[in-house]
């Protein structure tokens, strides 16, 4: 057989059945194995060996049989003697065969069987195993066609496990196929590598399809092959449309709020093609649910209602709020109608709680709804055995309920008690982080300053010299004492008292006063004031000024300011100032104080 053609065949098989190529290999070899059982005719129990080399092309089936001493059962054992003789006559028939063929092929393989049989010849011994080679040519028509069915059946087993690796990871999702087939009984889905079965009890209502119509369904289960390796029968991949997931799914896809995590569904109770509870709630204050889920005028309701089926009657969805409160939840659950109470009668009944919701005289049917199912639906969602009665029964009985009111102020304090609760824990949990992590940092400080203590050597012990060894020519220094410097304590500063009679309130009554009356500025201009500001001040004495002697020790090493020769300069200057300013004391001041005094008597 040509390999490339044997490979090729291979490769095709797997490419249209969505399986590996290994798989198809496995396929193929346990349908010869089954086949030649059956062409030996003595039993299941036979032990056989199919053998397929790809790279040559090559296909070997053989019976293993147990060489034994003394033989029971010819159909599982063998002799030695018998072996041999087997060995022989095979090869010789091979030998015939190739003599009679043609074909290039043909040969080869005969001659390749003929070193397997050559070969296993040679391992013939008491307690091991012998081979019967049989060629393919002798292979009965029957055993080609038991071949061809085994092949089929073991490729469509190796193609339902491929399903499964595949749509097991997709569990609880929806997809969109194209209905094939469509009848009174079920539809027959293509959702891509394979198609499914959706059943009437699986739909929504009376819906109907037409065959070619694309259609959106829930895979809920993805079944594998039984534990006996076995495939399993009917079909592999479940689908729906009336479940609470497809409801989910639908949301998801139609709701933003709800696919980005701000709205949150917490329960879905359905019953498809009659009416749907979904109980939602929201983690942003500024968002509200049942609003997100509703939209505008409806919008985004009805566009989730309008894909749950084409039948007669619509499937009505009610918009929950969700509540931890459970007399609140349970009264929101009951919508279109309107609670005026909720009574907790045993919250700790098995299976499920008790409560009471009391309704108005004229809202009863409403609750309960058509055939039950909007009671059923409330009990469904919130988990609770629900009993409705009307307000004139309650009163009747004497039942105790809590209001609306009072159960929305309940919630509302219970809210705040999770949210300090809340915000308690987390101060907590960022304070034992904050503390660990400033533990974290000194340890980090710590770290280069223990490095380095640990890099540091220790000082090692000087070797005492000995007393033949000659002494240094440096002479040792003194032993230098240190110096006790005695500090002295500094008196303590006297504060400052400045003590005035003024009080605050008088202050304040004069600044009031001033403000009332201010007083007008009087500019006092002195004939002489023109001629005073440009007369020179008075020298003052040696003994009204303080002097300050420089210090007497100078630093040796300090740099002069100026040099001697700008100081001879500066020193010159100053001299010649000093002269101009002793000639200007010649003037005559009172001349000038006499020129003002006509000039102001004009």
């Amino acid at each position: 057989m040509d390999p490339k053609v044997f490979k090729s065949a291979i490769d095709g098989i797997a490419e249209a059945k969505g399986i590996s190529h290994d798989a198809v290999v496995e396929a193929l070899t346990e349908a010869l194995q089954r086949a030649y059982i059956k062409y030996l005719g003595g039993g299941d129990d036979a032990a056989v060996e199919a053998h397929i080399d790809e790279e040559n092309g090559e296909i070997t089936l053989a019976q293993i049989k147990n060489i034994k001493k003394e033989v029971e059962d010819d159909y599982l054992e063998i002799s030695v003697a018998d072996a041999k003789e087997d060995a022989k006559e095979t090869i010789e028939h091979l030998e015939e065969e190739i003599k009679d063929t043609k074909s290039a092929s043909v040969k080869s393989d005969l001659k390749a069987l003929i070193a397997k049989v050559q070969e296993a010849e040679k391992e013939i011994k008491i307690g091991g195993t012998y081979p019967m080679y049989c060629p393919l040519e002798e292979l009965s028509k029957l055993t080609a066609m038991a071949v061809k069915s085994n092949l089929r059946l073991k490729i469509a087993e190796a193609e339902r496990v491929a399903l499964y690796d595949i749509y097991k990871d997709h569990i609880g999702e929806m997809v969109t196929g194209t209905v094939e087939k469509a009848d009174d009984r079920s539809v027959s889905v293509n959702i891509g590598r394979t198609s499914v079965e959706l059943t009437r009890r699986e739909m929504i209502g009376d819906e109907y399809f037409k065959v070619g119509e694309p259609i959106k369904v829930y895979i809920q289960e993805v079944k594998q092959a039984d534990s006996d390796g076995k495939p399993s029968h009917g079909p592999q991949i479940e689908v729906t449309r009336s479940s609470e997931g497809f409801l989910k799914r639908l949301f998801e896809e139609e709701i933003h709020e709800i696919y980005d995590g701000t709205v949150l569904i917490k329960g879905i109770a359905r019953e498809a093609g009659v009416r749907s509870k979904v109980a939602v709630s929201s983690n942003n204050e500024d968002v509200d649910p049942t609003g997100a889920c509703i939209g505008p005028g409806g919008s985004r309701i009805q566009k989730i209602v309008g894909q749950l089926g084409n039948g007669k009657e619509k499937e009505k969805i009610d918009i929950i709020a969700y509540s931890d409160n459970a007399g609140l939840y349970i009264a929101e659950s009951l919508r279109p109608a309107s609670v005026l109470g909720v009574s907790i009668v045993d919250a700790g009944a098995q299976p499920h709680p008790r409560a009471i919701a009391v309704v108005k005289d004229d809202q009863l049917s409403l609750a309960i709804g058509k055939k039950g199912a909007n009671a059923r639906l409330a009990n469904k969602l919130t988990g609770w055995s629900i009993d409705i009665k009307e307000e004139s029964e309650a009163q009747d009985e004497n039942i105790a309920f809590v209001s609306i009111e009072d159960l929305q102020k309940q919630a509302e304090e219970e809210k705040q008690v999770k949210e300090r609760a809340a915000y308690a824990e987390k101060s907590k949990e960022e304070a034992l982080r904050a503390a660990s992590e400033e533990k974290a940092n000194e340890e980090v400080k710590a770290e280069p300053a223990l490095a380095a203590a640990e890099a540091s050597p220790l000082p090692e012990a000087k070797a005492e010299t000995p007393a033949a060894e000659a002494a240094p020519s440096v002479a040792p220094k003194a032993e230098e004492k240190p110096v006790i410097v005695e500090k002295k304590e500094e008196a303590p500063v006297q504060p400052t008292i400045v003590k005035t009679t003024t009080t605050l309130s008088d202050l304040e009554k004069e600044l009031e006063e001033s403000a009332k009356n201010p007083r007008p500025v009087e500019h006092t201009f002195k004939k002489n004031d023109r001629l005073t500001k440009n007369r020179r001040p008075r020298s003052i004495s040696d003994e009204e000024v303080q002097h300050v002697k420089p210090s007497e020790a100078v630093a040796q090493d300090a740099m002069p300011i100026y040099s001697q020769a700008e100081l001879e300069d500066i020193e010159k200057e100053e001299s010649d100032n000093d002269s101009q300013d002793n000639s200007s004391d010649d003037v005559d001041i009172d001349e000038y104080d006499k020129y003002y005094d006509d000039n102001s008597g004009k």
